[in-house]
């Protein structure tokens, strides 16, 4: 049987177009969304280098979301307009849930490639899919990580957000089962020096940022290593602002140690190491997690469009059997309860650090 002409093909009679939502201006984290994008541009690169999809080319459509809910809605709608075949990218949780639930009204298939929030949808979504790990997951293995490493008294310095009040919740949850304790402090209200104040009070061993890079993070940071009361302080960032160069150019040795979840294997495949090679030379610097979930999110979708054709319905469809040999390992999608969106169970997940001798090499300290 003939495969059904796509929506994009019905366009330009030649391409097949995927949306691409990516952060690339403030106040999105806009270097992340410039790993993200080069992930996903050097994956498209790739695909047509191989042929295409069925011999046409791949083309994305890039729209910057700057980490803004409505201009993410906005964006599904005109892409959804332009007659993608599909929606891929987002790093910012609340905007991937902003943008997945209106893909899902569409009927529009939307892989989102980083955001973690378990609720992506409040509704069960079968036209979205998802490569990163819900934040249960990811958060759970920090938690075990700092209880290995004797941590019960943690504190988290914390702003109002849906992302942010989720990790604390997680947090929580596995903590107090397990001796541990969990103390809020709202950066709203307190300057650094103030949260140092607080955290030599209550004698917390250990300090989460929950909270925007680098304001209010690198001066919290910078508080807390100039403080002798706080020499023992453990700091951590679960997000995994630490990743990315310009945490180490904002803080230099200060931001070493600073452990942080990133998704990556202790060992990349073979196709995951090609990868890395060329990310490196396009970025100009070492290629960071969310860089190989872009990448890897273009790998999916090209082997969902060359097996199942472009046409919305059949991609949705298609999730729960594709098996793709992506950068960190085989990809498969399934049903996982407690979340609304085809997931890939589960990325590969380390906790990791700047080493303090070397702050440009990274040090795996845990897996899960």
């Amino acid at each position: 049987m003939d495969t059904p002409p796509s929506q994009a093909e019905r366009i330009d009679g030649s391409a097949v177009r995927i949306g691409a939502l990516v952060p690339l201006t403030r106040p999105g984290w806009a270097e992340a969304g410039r790993h993200l994008l080069a992930g996903l541009e050097l994956a498209a690169r790739h695909v047509n280098d191989d042929g295409g999809i069925a011999g046409r080319p791949l083309e994305l459509l890039v729209r910057d979301t700057a980490a803004d809910p409505g201009k993410a809605e906005a964006a599904v709608e005109e892409l959804a307009g332009l007659g993608v075949a599909a929606v891929a990218g987002e790093y910012h949780s609340v905007v991937a849930r902003a943008a997945a639930t209106r893909a899902d009204a569409l009927g529009l298939p939307f892989l989102c490639s980083s955001a973690v929030l378990d609720a992506l949808t409040e509704q069960p979504a079968k036209t979205v899919a998802r490569l990163a790990p819900a934040q249960s997951h990811g958060w759970r293995i920090y938690a075990d990580f700092l209880l290995g490493a004797g941590h019960r008294r943690v504190a988290v310095a914390t702003e109002p957000s849906l992302y942010w009040a989720s990790g604390t919740r997680i947090l929580r949850e596995h903590l107090t089962p397990r001796g541990g304790t969990l103390a809020e402090l709202d950066m709203r209200a307190l300057t650094p020096a103030a949260a140092c104040d607080e955290l030599a009070a209550q004698g917390a061993t250990a300090l989460l940022l929950l909270v925007g890079t680098p304001e209010p993070a690198v001066p919290i940071v910078r508080a807390v290593r100039r403080d002798p009361r706080l020499a023992g302080l453990l700091i951590g960032a679960p997000a995994g602002q630490p990743e990315f160069a310009g945490w180490a150019a904002a803080l230099g040795g200060d931001g070493a140690a600073i452990p942080f979840l990133r998704y990556l294997p202790e060992r990349l495949t073979p196709l995951g190491a090609r990868v890395e090679t060329a990310l490196r030379e396009q970025l100009a610097e070492t290629p960071s997690f969310v860089a190989f979930e872009g990448y890897d999110t273009i790998t999916v979708l090209a082997g969902v469009l060359r097996s199942h054709g472009a046409d919305r319905a059949r991609i949705a469809d298609a999730w729960p059997h594709m098996d793709v040999e992506g950068t960190r390992g085989p990809i498969r999608f399934s049903d996982v309860p407690g979340i609304n969106v085809r997931q890939w169970a589960w990325p590969p997940v380390q906790v990791a650090d700047r080493d303090p001798g070397h702050p440009g090499r990274f040090r795996i300290l845990h897996t899960g």
